[in-house]
């Protein structure tokens, strides 16, 4: 072959040879638009039908809350007899109760969410003993001690619910 056979080559050769590969481009993100509209369908779908369970969820663990604040806890769970050590444990038994009938709730919500809502079980816990190693003696002084002591602060199972409603902000 001499070098015009060669040169000739070439000449027929660079025009394929970039039809080729503008074809494989094309060809490619093609492909690939494809591909992210079948994730993105597949996501909504999946969407469409976990959305309403995490919602729930999310309700389950603000009712959760809720019930473990200390005003709406010492209200509901009354004393039942004047030993102050009873009542403590009533009340702890109670958040753990609600707890653990909630437990299946933390596949539906981020780490970072469970994380507050246990911190908020556990500091709202601390909470009671804290009041409940005061001089008092009876079951009846030891939920005003608990009332009284909360009532200045903000309460661990309200800042953990304000997390929630975010979380559930950001689900939208």
């Amino acid at each position: 072959m001499n070098s015009d056979q060669i040169f000739q080559l070439f000449a027929y050769l660079i025009p394929s040879v970039v039809t080729g590969a503008i074809a494989f481009y094309f060809f490619r993100m093609h492909t690939n638009n494809e591909e992210g509209r079948r994730r993105f369908l597949l996501h909504k779908d999946s969407q469409k039908d976990t959305l309403p369970v995490r919602l729930q969820a999310y309700e389950r663990m603000a009712l959760f809350l809720e019930r473990i604040a200390i005003p709406s806890l010492v209200v509901r769970v009354s004393p039942q007899s004047d030993d102050k050590n009873a009542y403590e444990n009533l009340l702890i038994k109670s958040i753990e109760t609600e707890f653990d009938h909630n437990l299946s709730q933390q596949i539906y919500m981020t780490d970072e969410c469970w994380n507050v809502i246990k911190a908020a079980k556990s500091a709202t816990i601390q909470m009671i003993r804290k009041a409940a190693m005061s001089n008092t003696e009876t079951a009846d002084k030891l939920r005003e001690d608990i009332l009284n002591e909360t009532m200045d602060k903000t309460s661990p199972s309200a800042t953990a619910l304000t997390f929630v409603k975010k979380e559930i902000g950001d689900l939208w």
